[in-house]
C-alpha cells in the first residue's frame, strides 16, 4: 500500500505548485497596474504639505549670501567626514526624502508670502545693500539694512589767538546796555541806564558827544550804513532816529504798547525792526515812519533780532524760549525753533556764512539758515548768556550775567578761551556782568558793554602763536545732537 500511495502524494504536491504559479502570475498581470500608479502617487495629500512648507520656510534663503558664499569657498583646511546616520534612521527618512526630491520647483511669486526677514537669491546687484559683499569702506549711503553707523569724527578747530583786555573807558552812570560801531569804524555809540547815548573815538576811548532824548534806559542802538543816521530804542518805548549832521532827533516811530530791547536795520532795504516787552516785532519804513508789519506769534518779551538780506531776512529771539524765522515779504513766521529750555536772550549772526547761533541760561546752540536747521551746541558755559558776537574770523564771543566770558571755534564749537572780567573798583560782586557786545568793522576789537557802568575794549594777543599758545583740544565721540 505505502509504494502506491507516495506517487499520488507527490502528484498532488505537484499540481498544487502548479496553482500556486498561476494564482501568483494572474495576480500580477492583476494587479501590476494598480500598483504602478500607487508608487507614483503616494500619499498626494501630506507630499501637498510639504511642498508648500519648503516653499514658504526655505525658498528665500536657499542660497547663501555672497559674502558667506565667497567665505565657505575660501575656506582652507580639510574638513571633516560626516558621521554615517544609523540603517534604522536612514530607512525611517527614506519615505520623506523621496517626497521632498519629488516636489517641483515652483515660482513664489505668485502671492506666497514668506516669512524671511531678508529675501536673497532673487537681489539684483543693482539695488544691494552696502554692505552685501562684506565690510564696505562707502560712507552716507542711503540703506535699509541694520549697518552700525560710521562714527561722526569731530571738526578740528582752528588756532585762534587768545584775547586781552586793552581798555577800559568808563563814562556812564548806569549798566551799558546797546553798542553799535559806525560804519567807517571810527566811532561806536553806546548807550545805558542812565538815558544817555555817549559817542567814543574808537581809537583813543576819547568821549566825542552825549545825546541826550530817550527818559529811561536806552536798549538797543544801530548806526545806518547808507543813511547819516543812528537809531536808539528803549524802554520808555520810544524809537529814534538821529540825524548825525545835527545831532538831533528827526523822527519818532510810535506804536509799540511797552519798553523796546532790540532793533536792527535791513542791509538793503530803507527798513527798520523793533522788539520788546509787548512780545511783537514792528517793521517800519524808515522815512514814512508808517508801521508795515506787525510780527506777532511770540508769547514772551523779544529779546533780540537780527536782519539779513537773504531769507529768513527777520531772526527774533525771545524769553518764551523760541526763535522764530520771519519771512519779511509775508510778514509771517517761516519756522520756529523750541530746542531752548529757557528763554533765549541773544543772538548772533555770521557775518559771512548763512549761519547763525542762539544763547539761553547754559546753551548756545548754532543753526543753518534758511529752514533753521540745528547744526551743533557750544557747551561749557554755565550761566545766563546775555550778549553773544561773531566776527569775520569765525571767533564767537558769549558774555555772562556773571562776568563769565567764552571765545569759541565758530567751526567745530571749541572753547579755546574762558575769564571771568574784572568789575571796576567800587563796583559790587553783582555788578561784574556782560549786557552787550559788538566787534567792531574789521573784527579785530571787541567792544562789551558792562553792569559795571564801563565799556572794555579786548584785542588779540600779538604776541601769540601756537606754540607759545598750543590748541588744548581731544576728539570725542561726536557732537551732542540738541
Amino acid at each position: 500500500m505505502s509504494t502506491a500511495v507516495a506517487p499520488n502524494g507527490e502528484a498532488q504536491i505537484d499540481h498544487l505548485k502548479n496553482l500556486i504559479q498561476q494564482n501568483a502570475k494572474r495576480s500580477r498581470t492583476l494587479y501590476a497596474e494598480v500598483q504602478q500608479q500607487d508608487e507614483l502617487h503616494t500619499e498626494p495629500a501630506e507630499q501637498l504639505a510639504i511642498a508648500s512648507r519648503i516653499h514658504s520656510e526655505y525658498d528665500a534663503v536657499k542660497e547663501l549670501p555672497p559674502a558667506l558664499a565667497a567665505k565657505m569657498a575660501n575656506a582652507a583646511g580639510p574638513r571633516k567626514k560626516a558621521k554615517t546616520a544609523p540603517a534604522e534612521e536612514k530607512s525611517a527618512d527614506a519615505k520623506t526624502m523621496k517626497m521632498i526630491e519629488g516636489v517641483a520647483s515652483r515660482d513664489t511669486s505668485n502671492g506666497n508670502t514668506s516669512t524671511a526677514l531678508t529675501v536673497r537669491g532673487r537681489v539684483t546687484t543693482e539695488n544691494l545693500p552696502p554692505n552685501a559683499n562684506g565690510p564696505t569702506t562707502q560712507r552716507n549711503l542711503p540703506s535699509s539694512s541694520l549697518v552700525r553707523k560710521q562714527t561722526v569724527l569731530p571738526i578740528k578747530p582752528e588756532w585762534h589767538a587768545p584775547w586781552k583786555l586793552m581798555r577800559v573807558i568808563s563814562g556812564h552812570l548806569g549798566w551799558v546796555r546797546a553798542l553799535a560801531v559806525e560804519p567807517e569804524n571810527k566811532w561806536f555809540a553806546s548807550g545805558a541806564g542812565d538815558r544817555t547815548i555817549k559817542i567814543w573815538d574808537l581809537a583813543t576811548g576819547n568821549l566825542r558827544l552825549t545825546l541826550t532824548g530817550h527818559i529811561s534806559t536806552v536798549r538797543g542802538l544801530a548806526v545806518s550804513p547808507r543813511h547819516p543816521y543812528l537809531f536808539s530804542c528803549g524802554e520808555d518805548k520810544m524809537v529814534k532816529c538821529w540825524d548825525l549832521e545835527t545831532n538831533k532827533v528827526i523822527r519818532h516811530y510810535h506804536g509799540h504798547l511797552s519798553g523796546v530791547y532790540t532793533l536792527a536795520l535791513h542791509p538793503t532795504l530803507d527798513v527798520l525792526v523793533t522788539g520788546g516787552r509787548d512780545g511783537v516785532a514792528r517793521v517800519w519804513d524808515m522815512r514814512t515812519r508808517s508801521n508795515i508789519h506787525v510780527l506777532s506769534g511770540h508769547k514772551g518779551t523779544i529779546s533780540d533780532l537780527k536782519c539779513q538780506e537773504a531769507d529768513p531776512q527777520v531772526i527774533t529771539s525771545s524769553l518764551d524760549s523760541t526763535v522764530r524765522l520771519w519771512d519779511l515779504a509775508a510778514g509771517k513766521t517761516m519756522g520756529v525753533l523750541t530746542h531752548h529750555k529757557k528763554g533765549v536772550r541773544a543772538l548772533a549772526v555770521h557775518p559771512k556764512e548763512f549761519t547763525f547761533a542762539t544763547g539761553s541760561t547754559g546753551s548756545i546752540k548754532q543753526w543753518k539758515c534758511p529752514e533753521g536747521a540745528f547744526m551743533q551746541n557750544f557747551e561749557g558755559q554755565n550761566s545766563i548768556i546775555n550778549t553773544m558776537s561773531v566776527n569775520e574770523d569765525n571767533v564767537l564771543f558769549s558774555g555772562g550775567d556773571n562776568g563769565s566770558m567764552s571765545f569759541w571755534d565758530w567751526k567745530s564749537g571749541h572753547r579755546f578761551q574762558s575769564l571771568e572780567t574784572t568789575a571796576q573798583p567800587g563796583s559790587l560782586d553783582a555788578e561784574a556782568g556782560l549786557m552787550s557786545s559788538t566787534y567792531d568793522k574789521t573784527g579785530l576789537r571787541l567792544i562789551c558793554g558792562e553792569a559795571d557802568k564801563t565799556i572794555k575794549v579786548w584785542k588779540q594777543d600779538e604776541t601769540a602763536t601756537p606754540e607759545t599758545h598750543p590748541l588744548e583740544w581731544k576728539p570725542t565721540l561726536g557732537r551732542q545732537k540738541f
